[in-house]
């Protein structure tokens, strides 16, 4: 959580001085987003799967098995690094055309996104290091990790975007060179002890379809959420700029406000994984519970923050008129959609654990194809206002049907 925490601020303080450089450059993040989910979609889900199958080896007390699976975990993250920064540099250019008809976000989109995604090495080696400790029990090197890249991203951000300190002035661009020096020192602190010998090449195939068969759930929840924002981006750019503007704002403060629910996820999926191949449903169940009921007592924070006081959070990063008045309607409702959240994202991840990808990747499948998009392009037909009930909707019919399946496994397991 503490991990969680440093990162969430570094992302507001990132946006922060992108927004005092530039209002162009806000929206040109608000673009690239969904391109970084899905970089931490095929990264983190792998180490995921990777993090599911060494606690269900060690719950079976298969510690070398598990050490096997965690040295595949190398030679994967160098194979998904490269063909997401050969394909990145290529369809950059495309992808900010279709996104916005502003020259200027259009080239900011082009600089930032190229340098963060043909860069991005770091990222995807924290992210499977990072896995395999937790799934050891040991969630303190990686704390220690996402502080020190996120303290570094803090500190080269004025720097670069400014040029302080001698260094020269490079705008958007510093900001991404900030990024990547900040993942690839957090890589640096996890890989002593995260790292293990690649087994030999006879196990690779097997042992490589066993983990993204674990991991693809996972992928498959934050790579749809790649889609879907860039989907509801593609339906706010046809009110305004500053509407896209408001959305990607939404989600630096929401990384921000649900960082116990994404701990919770992080932290359960072990837990559960090694307690259920022990044949100890009960403590699964108890998992659940603690887990559910903890993160809404937490969320309801966030919930009153958003209805109270949405109009300071936007003046954090925009001094835009326009972006106060969509966002401060936005965010009110956006805000409802809280609660029902940690139980829409709760329930896959448990499915997920318990090597249930089918149904995990069925949950992920409807919030965020069969579900947002459709329904955000319903609502937007009634106008901007409307469009925001998107969220509350859909968070709720996810967390209904999420219910019935968890009761359903409950009664037949």
């Amino acid at each position: 959580m503490l991990a969680q925490l440093i990162q969430a601020v570094y992302n507001i303080v990132d946006s922060f001085f992108i927004g005092q450089y530039g209002e162009n450059g806000l929206t040109a993040l608000s673009i690239i987003f969904p391109l970084q989910l899905l970089m931490i979609a095929l990264a983190v889900g792998t180490g995921v799967g990777i993090n599911t199958i060494m606690a269900s080896c060690l719950g079976k007390k298969l510690v070398k098995e598990a050490n096997v699976y965690a040295g595949i975990g190398t030679p994967l993250a160098l194979l998904l690094w490269l063909l997401v920064a050969v394909a990145s540099w290529f369809i950059m250019p495309s992808y900010a055309y279709i996104s916005t008809s502003s020259p200027a976000v259009i080239e900011d989109v082009i600089t930032y996104g190229r340098i963060v995604c043909v860069f991005g090495i770091g990222l995807f080696l924290e992210s499977i290091w990072t896995k395999v400790l937790q799934a050891e029990g040991d969630m303190k090197t990686p704390m220690y990790a996402q502080i020190a890249g996120a303290v570094t991203n803090i500190v080269l951000d004025p720097i670069l975007i400014f040029g302080l300190c001698g260094s020269p002035r490079l705008g958007i661009a510093g900001a991404a060179i900030a990024t990547v020096i900040g993942q690839a020192i957090a890589a640096l602190v996890v890989f002593k002890q995260g790292y293990r010998p690649s087994p030999g090449y006879s196990v690779y195939l097997s042992h490589t379809l066993t983990i993204f068969r674990l991991g693809v759930p996972n992928m498959l929840m934050q790579m749809t959420c790649t889609f879907y924002i860039l989907g509801l981006n593609l339906i706010l750019a046809m009110f305004s700029d500053q509407a896209v503007t408001v959305l990607g704002l939404y989600y630096k403060w929401q990384t921000f406000l649900i960082i116990p629910l994404m701990a919770m996820l992080t932290c359960i999926v072990p837990i559960i994984s090694f307690n259920y191949a022990a044949k100890n449903i009960n403590r699964c169940k108890e998992t659940m519970r603690v887990a559910t009921y903890s993160s809404l007592s937490l969320m309801l924070i966030g919930t009153l923050i958003f209805e109270l006081i949405p109009v300071p959070l936007l003046a954090v990063f925009s001094s835009d008129p326009l972006v106060y008045e969509i966002g401060a309607t936005g965010f009110r409702i956006i805000a409802i959609s809280f609660a029902p959240l940690v139980t829409s994202l709760l329930f896959p991840t448990f499915f997920q654990a318990i090597g249930f990808g089918v149904t995990s990747s069925v949950l992920t499948v409807l919030r965020t194809i069969v579900l947002f998009v459709p329904l955000g392009y319903f609502f937007a037909q009634y106008g901007l206002n409307w469009f925001w009930c998107t969220f509350p909707v859909t968070e709720t019919i996810t967390t209904a049907v999420s219910f019935l399946l968890y009761r359903f496994f409950l009664k037949h397991v």
